[in-house]
């Protein structure tokens, strides 16, 4: 890192955002350029790559800071409740509306929301998100009172909002609207150079929290943590970490990482190297995503749910693991090693 990157750095101070790979770098600064404006924020990337901490450095370096951050995960509102958890309802609205209550855009007045897996809002209710990004008003559920607020908006993804638009998944206005600032959240595969960094800093705080002595790191750890794809990205990353260290013994760390007899990060190896661009092919992608979760599956015996299943150990849902399996033709789990 440069001096004057380091003087960034340190005068910004970005502690949970680790990391001095020109792609970290890179986010850095368009979190810099787009903090101290009103313009709404898309944030695209796969799961378990730091979108959230992204939206906080936002926030925290906005003229909104000392107002809230409201965090939506839009993937876990059931369908019917949306509108109620979005702006809220009065008493008797709806069965079990049992008092009046604010909804999470009211909660975010003058400050900002975060709209993770903005790509699960239904249809239905897109139109009314626009309402209150162009108009800055709605109602409540059951009330006729029109109430203004005014609400930064930063939305996550790590779908193709792209591909939704031209399949009439999710609206286009909307579309453009959330997307005045893109910044794109880097896969761990493409910042390597940032594990030994991302390393010592998750053996520092996982350490403290579990009360354990750190334990010593050692260059063949590096290497080996720095040979694997990381499908669950920086999650992962840090799942591997707690587990080693609970299971440290004298001070050595050792990091149990799913691997295969086909050896497969052979195949792809020139893809995972930190690159300003993917060279992936469709086909190359969903190949690498079915190596991973035999791997997985492999490694887990075959468990996919529950604690140690392979769910678990990529980050995914096990729903989200199920569907996958589905797409690439996984219809039977390795027999148990």
């Amino acid at each position: 890192m440069s001096d004057e990157q380091e003087e960034i750095r340190i005068q910004h101070d970005f502690a949970d955002i680790v990391g001095q790979s020109d792609a970290i770098q890179q986010v850095l600064h368009q979190i810099e350029l787009v903090a101290p404006t009103l313009a709404n924020v898309l944030i695209t990337g796969e799961s378990g790559t730091g979108k959230e901490l992204i939206a906080r450095a936002i926030h925290e370096r906005s003229e909104r800071s000392k107002r809230p951050l409201i965090r939506v995960n839009c993937a876990a509102i059931p369908r019917e409740l949306f509108e109620s958890e979005f702006f809220g309802h009065v008493k008797g609205s709806f069965t079990g509306a049992l008092k009046d209550r604010a909804g999470r855009f009211e909660l975010a007045d003058g400050g900002t929301i975060f709209l993770d897996e903005v790509g699960e809002i239904p249809l239905d209710m897109q139109s009314k998100l626009l309402r209150v990004l162009q108009e800055r008003e709605f109602e409540r559920v059951g009330e006729e009172r029109t109430r203004a607020v005014d609400v930064r908006v930063i939305a996550a993804t790590n779908q193709d909002m792209k591909v939704d638009v031209e399949a009439n998944k999710f609206r286009e206005d909307l579309f453009y609207r959330l997307n005045v600032f893109p910044i794109e959240a880097v896969p761990l595969r493409q910042r390597i150079q940032d594990i030994p960094l991302l390393l010592q800093h998750f053996i520092s705080i996982i350490s403290s929290k579990l009360n354990l002595p750190e334990p010593r790191l050692t260059q063949a750890n590096v290497k080996q943590l720095q040979s694997y794809q990381w499908p669950g990205n920086i999650r992962e990353l840090q799942n591997v970490i707690e587990r080693a260290i609970i299971l440290s013994k004298g001070g050595r760390l050792q990091f149990k990482l799913p691997t295969t007899s086909k050896e497969p990060d052979t195949s792809l190896r020139a893809s995972w190297e930190p690159s300003s661009e993917l060279p992936y092919t469709e086909t190359e992608r969903l190949e690498r995503d079915r190596i991973n979760i035999m791997a997985a599956l492999q490694f887990a015996k075959g468990k996919i749910s529950g604690t140690d299943g392979a769910a678990e150990f990529l980050c995914i849902k096990p729903t989200t693991l199920a569907s996958r399996m589905k797409k690439l033709g996984i219809k039977k789990t390795p027999n148990p090693s």
